[in-house]
């Protein structure tokens, strides 16, 4: 998002030692290996964002019970198992957003906080808007967004025209 998501995202990062340096400059707040999965068994998952190299997998699979139902298990489909890991943390701290679908094609993400500036929310919301456009299947035939609604978290949610999106 190029607004961010109005807060500070921690990211935690389990890697080799050869990839601590870069990991850092790119803005870890917790950077390790094995000092870093002992860490998160005995409790500590103050991060929001888990990054780890597929080499570490081994190690981070023994976290599941810890960071699954917490959403913080890395996942190769969210760019957070990779060999770039200094990238994935530069993305995460720019407000890199998980999109999520639920049965019935119903997208659910997030494009800010209800304290943001109309400017902000709409920068974001075109951000994502723009980026859902452009990952339509050539193969997809008809309207690819069929409605469009905006709603805070447990507020009501308002329609949005399709076509005063042109």
């Amino acid at each position: 998002m190029p607004e961010g998501l109005g807060k500070k995202i921690k990211v935690a990062v389990i890697a080799n030692s050869t990839k601590h340096e870069d990991v850092s400059k790119a803005g870890a707040d917790y950077v390790g290996a094995d000092d870093l999965v002992d860490e998160i068994k005995k409790g500590k998952t103050d991060f929001d964002i888990c990054i780890a190299t597929p080499d570490m997998m081994a190690k981070v699979g023994q976290l599941g019970k810890i960071l699954g139902p917490k959403g913080l298990m890395p996942n190769p489909k969210l760019g957070t198992v990779t060999q770039d890991v200094a990238k994935a943390v530069k993305n995460a701290k720019n407000g890199q957003v998980e999109i999520k679908l639920d049965k019935a094609g119903i997208m659910h993400t997030v494009i800010g906080k209800a304290s943001f500036s109309l400017e902000k929310l709409g920068s974001n919301f075109s951000a994502l808007y723009s980026a859902v456009k452009s990952a339509k299947p050539s193969g997809a035939k008809g309207s690819y967004i069929k409605g469009l609604y905006l709603s805070s978290t447990q507020g009501l949610s308002v329609e949005i025209s399709l076509s005063s999106l042109v």
